[in-house]
Order: structure tokens, then sequence, then C-alpha cells
């Protein structure tokens, strides 16, 4: 019953907004429900090694959106087609408790989706050398299970998880591993794995008469005709854009978003940048 209530309100909230979103712009101007800017971001919080038990972690807070990693190294077999080569595993988990939206069970399409948003964003910008990860050729490696789940969901969840992940790979550390003699030894010395610094990603809703808005809250996220998500690499270049449908978006177009995204990302740059340095050392 209680659900119920919630899903209802939420659902009078969102036709709500439509209807202010109507009447503000036949104003001829938008105004965005918390009072933002249109390409002004939440308050953002990032905090390194939040997790003690794990290889590397991040917790991330984007407004009301909070995201945590985990990454958990085990030690795995390399892949014949590439036998000097480690692994790295994401996997988004949008449980219950972060939305009555999501239900209880197998991973849902968006956290899916999320999921392989989050490997070609770690396979295309490089960030972690898998060379590094290859223990003994052919027959040992790391794989990095990297663990993203959702605490609280009020929109933007693909930004929150790539400054996640890449937070949580720049605290990283792993033990060392002896093999002499045959004899797999993991020692209690741990070493920095040398990642080098990762893609940020800046998200935007396109709502009605074209108006775009970044760092979309769930409610923009459900009033939008689209949403897309532009990941950097760490020298601006552009890594990937995540576009789950809509129309399609013209070079001119995408060229004025990179131009906005890279000033985002320079925040976010500067963010991470701070957390590491306050970060506890290994």
């Amino acid at each position: 019953m209680r659900m119920h209530a919630k899903l209802n309100f939420n659902l009078h909230r969102l036709l709500q907004s439509r209807l202010h979103l109507g009447q503000r712009q036949a104003n001829g101007t938008y105004v965005r429900s918390d009072g933002r800017d249109l390409g002004e971001r939440r308050d953002t919080a990032l905090n390194i090694g939040s997790i003690s038990t794990a290889d590397g972690s991040a917790l991330v807070k984007m407004g009301c959106t909070t995201v945590v990693c985990g990454i958990k190294a085990e030690l795995a077999e390399p892949s014949v087609s590439e036998p000097k080569c480690g692994f790295i595993v994401p996997n988004v988990d949008l449980p219950p408790l972060c939305s009555p939206m999501f239900k209880p069970g197998p991973p849902g399409p968006q956290a899916q989706v999320l999921s392989t948003m989050m490997l070609d964003v770690l396979s295309n910008s490089n960030c972690v050398d898998l060379e590094k990860l290859c223990i003994e050729e052919a027959k040992l490696c790391w794989c990095l299970q990297l663990d993203l789940t959702c605490l609280d969901y009020d929109g933007n969840l693909a930004e929150a998880c790539v400054l996640a992940a890449t937070a949580a790979l720049s605290s990283l550390t792993l033990p060392k591993v002896s093999t002499a003699e045959g004899k797999v030894d993991v020692l209690l010395e741990r070493e920095a794995v040398g990642v080098s610094p990762g893609p940020l990603a800046a998200s935007f809703a396109v709502l009605a008469d074209d108006v775009v808005v970044a760092d979309p809250t769930h409610e923009e996220e459900c009033l939008a005709q689209e949403t897309f998500t532009v990941v950097l690499a760490a020298d601006d270049t552009l890594c990937t854009v995540h576009k789950p449908g809509g129309s399609f978006l013209s070079p001119e177009q995408m060229s004025d978003h990179l131009e906005q995204a890279q000033r985002l990302v320079k925040d976010s740059r500067t963010l991470l940048n701070t957390a590491l340095a306050t970060a506890p050392r290994p």
C-alpha cells in the first residue's frame, strides 16, 4: 500500500512537472524546478577509499543520485586470444533500495545498458593497461570485478557511474603474487597498478523546443525527448557518446555539446584530483 501511494505521488508530481514545463516555455524562458541554470550541474561530492575491504573504491553523490563503486581483484587464466592481458568486468546494479521503479531479480534493461556502456568506456579510454594485469603469460592474470551499485536514484546515472569507476580505479592497489617453483602465493604486500588518468562524462537531456539541460534529474529525464552522455578521455578527446535511442544528432549539434561537455568535465577533473590528494594512502 505504501509503495502504491509513493508511485501515485510520483505520477502526480510528473504530471505537474509537465504542466509547469509548458507554462515556463509559454513565458519564453525555461527555469529548472531546482533553480539551476540550463548548463549547471548539481552539487557533487566524491569520496575515495570508502570501502576498506575492496581493492579500490569510491562513492559519488550528485544531488540525490548516489553511486558506490567497489573493485575486487580475482586471479584468473588469460584468454587464448590475449594471453598477455587481464580483464576488467564492470557490472551496474540498480536495486529496489535506490528507487521503487527497479524490481528485485535479474538485472533489468537499464542496468544491462549501463554495464555495456561502462565496458565500452573502459575499453575505449585505455586508462588501464591490461598487460599490467598479467602475472604470467597465458597462465595467470588479474580479473577486476568492477561493481557499481546505485544507492539513491535521481537521474544521470551514466555520468555518476563513470566518475565513480574512474575514481575507484585511480585508487586501485593489488597484492603482489609469487609464482616461484610453480606455486601461486598471494603476498600481503600491495602495489599500485599505475592507472592512467581515466575518462569522465557529462550528460544532457533534450526537452521540448530543443531546450538542452546538463545533469538531468529523473524528473527531467522523464520529460525529455532524448538523453545522451558525452565521455571524454583525460586529454579532452572524445572517448564515446552514449545515446539510448532518440533522434540523430548533427555534427553541428555534437560540436556545441562537446564544448559544453569539456567545461563540465574540467570541473569533474578538478573534483577528482582534489579527492585523490586527500584520499588515504595504502
